[in-house]
């Protein structure tokens, strides 16, 4: 167990005194007691909540152990001094940790340093200001389940025993964070429509969209608050059964040879024209009333935690969405205005409706004008979009495995390629899953024609014959027009082969030619949100991250936060900061000394039995199991094995690799390249695992969440594979221009791997795939393809992580 902590504010001693007085730790009695003992008495007794009677809590704190034999109680009632040994005693348990089985009272010590929980810098014995000090930064430490000890005192109703007397702060902010004292049991919930500068559906009407909108009551009395916003077209509901029915079959008799052209990026740019819209709907009456209210059936926890703590929080699916206007277009810049005309209402720039039809608007006048985007995937996309823009108000996204260029997403060098795990899924299959207006059969019924006519717009555009990029995917890359003003908290899983790591790299990349603050976590899990995890205080950053981006609270965020974050993979949770992604590059020929040839081959062919071929589409973990293990399998004429020698020291590829590959196939043909670390070892799980069932508590009688993380497997495994690239070797110039191909001719195929970290071991291997068809990802052919390459003229470039890359 190890509870790293990366979000704590150092705080100088007058400040400390202050926060505590904020939060009532401090009162005007007890700061005036000089008695550390006496001090430390009633921290103990306060922090067990004083609607109780002081009976109950005397018993309470006595149930705690100071010394091997001394209680709490008894302990600050017998001694004259507070040492450091009894405070961490009593500190651990408070934490949640248990005497005899987490921790030995003679030696707390040991145990705050395994599980990485910070001792304050303070005497053997404790002053009195060593003892306040030390009980601040005891407060802001994480539990044994993962929340700082102020939030598990919150959810416990710590705060909520001071709201009769309105004396507490709001908002108030303890160690540059958000507090919990806002009543959740009293959220307003309104439901608005904002009126988008669109017409994406050609009624002549501009689209109406439909806003759900939580907020305290206590907006009701004046109070402005800052807003965090999810836009999720999976809000309103999804059409399950009718996407799988359009999705593609990825098993196809050959790969479609591409005729040669010679298109220069100009021939396929794409300029978006929004003009020609009708009027604005004309405004007859204004209220600050909604008139329509909802019941949430989802939501986002992070969000939920940011409620109590007197964020406002708005979801909203967009144009085509259930209840709004417009249709799905996949990725377009329609799906972005539908997301700023959101913000642009928060911030006071756009027009909402209390209904769809009686012209009486309604401004967010609740608002501090102040948004942050939250969510993950598509949710998380359409943060970087709106982001892209520049949009007035929107001051932060925290984005959670978000797409940058849809191309990337269902292409590779001109491959079709797959999500993970979503073989067959394309542009049209996720525009008809999100059109959830089809669930509302009168508004369906006008609209079906002009659904149906873009369902084919988009199964043409995205043009699945070729792969090739176009004007279409130019439509779509949401990186290709920037003017952002947002600075950015970027969230991706290492294993995330769903939204792949090429996404946030590229973002990234771009962003550092901006004028923002952009900050980096890459987590060991697939597509994961990382929000209630014991190993890492991800909340406690966002909250530091949110609260200094829409409160204006000058709490160090952007000095606080790391620049990287990144969770080790070969050690279970541990978490590393660094200046940067990307190390230094070191090249090495295919035909070095320190690789070893498995199969002693330069050729292969693509082209398997067709029992084989059969067998591996029904199960591609046998296909998996067969192309990465170092021993013999039915896949050695059908691949490159290279394995290198064991590794001397620890080695951990830092960044984007990219391979060259000297090679030649028929008229037409496809490469991929894998990278492997060979290695007996209990790797991380990729999904994370459930350590208490709703045990996080976001607020008092609040929301609760379940506590995870990354856990070793059961069974040791052999190898991992940890980055991929694929290519269609007619795009070898780039992916819009179509190349000739000679059979038998040599040509120069070069690749990126998708970026990563990873730390592979010493005495492990680094294995190097080369193959062709990708069950998982690629086209599924069994064409009769030979393939060659020449290990002397081709090489991999690996980004090396130095010791002076660590911040």
């Amino acid at each position: 167990m190890k509870i790293n902590q990366f979000a704590y504010v150092p705080t100088d001693h007058q400040t400390i005194v202050q926060e505590l007085a904020d939060v009532h730790f401090l009162t005007a009695q007890t700061r005036k007691m000089a008695d550390p003992v006496m001090l430390y008495r009633q921290f103990l007794l306060k922090f067990f909540i004083e609607k109780q009677s002081l009976a109950t809590r005397i018993q309470k704190v006595s149930n705690l152990m100071a010394t091997p034999s001394l209680n709490a109680y008894e302990f600050t009632t017998t001694q004259d001094a507070v040492s450091k040994l009894a405070f961490y005693n009593v500190g651990l348990q408070l934490l949640g940790f248990e005497v005899g089985l987490d921790f030995d009272l003679v030696d707390p010590f040991s145990a705050m340093k395994k599980y990485r929980l910070p001792t304050a810098d303070v005497d053997d014995v404790l002053d009195r200001n060593q003892l306040i000090d030390a009980w601040y930064k005891l407060l802001n430490t994480r539990t044994k389940f993962g929340q700082t000890l102020i939030d598990y005192l919150a959810g416990q109703g710590y705060y909520h025993q001071f709201f009769e007397t309105g004396d507490l702060k709001q908002p108030l902010i303890f160690n540059g964070k958000s507090q919990a004292v806002f009543d959740t049991s009293e959220l307003i919930r309104d439901v608005v429509y904002v009126e988008a500068p669109l017409d994406n559906d050609h009624d002549g009407k501009r689209d109406l969209l439909k806003a759900e909108i939580i907020r305290p009551k206590e907006t009701e009395n004046g109070l402005k608050v800052p807003v965090i916003f999810t836009a999720s077209p999976y809000d309103q509901g999804t059409n399950d059964q009718q996407a799988d029915q359009i999705t593609h079959d990825v098993n196809q008799e050959k790969l479609t040879r591409k005729t040669p052209t010679h298109l220069s990026y100009d021939d396929i740019k794409f300029d978006y024209d929004n003009h020609n819209l009708p009027e604005p709907r004309t405004v007859k009456d204004t209220s600050k009333v909604a008139e329509e209210s909802f019941v949430k059936t989802w939501t986002y926890s992070l969000n939920d935690y940011f409620l109590a703590r007197g964020f406002a929080v708005v979801y909203s699916s967009g144009v085509g969405t259930k209840d709004s206007d417009g249709i799905r277009t996949t990725g377009t810049p329609d799906e972005t205005i539908s997301a700023t005309s959101i913000i642009e209402w928060l911030h006071g720039d756009q027009t909402a409706f209390t209904n769809r039809s009686d012209q009486i608007s309604i401004p967010a006048w609740w608002s501090n004008g102040n948004v942050g985007m939250t969510g993950r995937s598509y949710l998380g996309t359409l943060s970087t979009a709106a982001a892209m823009t520049g949009v007035s108000g929107l001051k932060t996204a925290v984005v959670e495995a978000g797409i940058s260029n849809y191309y990337d997403y269902y292409r590779e060098n001109g491959l079709v390629v797959a999500p993970g795990g979503f073989q067959g899924e394309d542009t049209d299959v996720l525009g008809e899953l999100t059109f959830s207006r089809e669930q509302s059969a009168a508004d369906y019924l006008k609209i079906k024609d002009t659904w149906l006519d873009q369902l084919k717009k988009l199964t043409d555009g995205q043009d699945r014959q070729t792969g090739s990029y176009n004007s279409f995917w130019d439509n779509r890359n949401l990186l290709k027009n920037v003017n952002i003003k947002a600075d950015m908290l970027l969230v991706h899983g290492l294993n995330d082969w769903n939204v792949k790591l090429s996404h946030v790299y590229n973002l990234r990349e771009t962003l550092k030619n901006e004028k923002v603050t952009q900050k980096l976590v890459l987590h060991q899990g697939q597509h994961e949100y990382l929000n209630n995890f014991r190993s890492v205080d991800f909340t406690d950053i966002v909250n530091l991250w949110l609260t200094n981006k829409l409160l204006a609270v000058d709490n160090q965020a952007n000095q606080i936060v790391p620049d990287v974050l990144v969770q080790d993979n070969a050690e279970p949770e541990t978490w590393t900061t660094y200046k940067d992604w990307g190390g230094a590059v070191k090249e090495i020929s295919l035909d070095d000394k320190r690789w070893t040839d498995l199969n002693e081959n330069h050729t292969f062919s693509d082209q398997l039995p067709d029992d084989l071929f059969k067998d591996y589409i029904e199960n591609t973990k046998k296909w998996q199991k067969a192309l990465f293990t170092k021993n013999h399998s039915k896949l050695d004429k059908h691949s490159i094995k290279l394995v290198s020698e064991p590794l001397a020291k620890d080695l951990t590829v830092d960044g984007r690799a990219t391979i060259t590959l000297r090679a030649s196939s028929a008229d037409l043909g496809l490469l991929s390249a894998a990278l492997v670390d060979y290695g007996v070892e209990k790797r991380l799980t990729a999904v994370p695992q459930v350590l208490s069932a709703q045990q996080i508590i976001t607020g008092y009688q609040w929301r609760k969440d379940d506590l995870k993380e990354f856990l070793p497997e059961k069974k040791a495994s052999a190898y991992k594979k940890f980055t991929d690239a694929h290519m269609n070797m007619q795009n070898r110039t780039n992916n819009y221009q179509s190349d000739d191909l000679r059979p038998g001719q040599y040509y120069n195929f070069t690749m990126a791997f998708q970026p990563t970290f990873w730390h592979l071991l010493k005495g492990h291997q680094l294995g190097l795939i080369i193959y062709a068809t990708d069950m998982d990802y690629t086209i599924r052919s069994n064409q009769d393809i030979s393939y060659a390459v020449d290990l002397g003229a081709s090489k991999i470039d690996l980004p090396l992580l130095s010791a002076d890359d660590k911040q």
